[in-house]
């Protein structure tokens, strides 16, 4: 599947590492409605499931650490980081 197709999938899968997220706070800037900081300053997805958006794609690609995960939510398929 195409990049810009998995792009426009019905949804998708928001998922943070909390082991990998250092609390940077660069997802909460790129996508406000999509993340939260918690009281130990770990991102949290507001929902587990969410609309596909450039904001929130946005958000997993400017994680310094790559603790954000995108999936398609009927298939598994990677949207970010996209499959090598």
């Amino acid at each position: 599947m195409a990049d810009a197709e998995r792009r426009t999938a019905a949804r998708w899968r928001v998922e943070v590492d909390r082991g990998v997220c250092i609390g940077s706070g660069m997802c909460v800037g790129a996508a406000p409605d999509g993340f939260r900081l918690d009281t130990a300053r770990q991102s949290r997805p507001v929902a587990t499931e969410t609309e596909p958006g450039e904001r929130v794609l946005a958000a997993a690609e400017g994680c310094p650490v790559e603790a954000i995960t995108l999936t398609e939510a009927d298939s598994g398929a990677a949207v970010f980081p996209p499959e090598e």
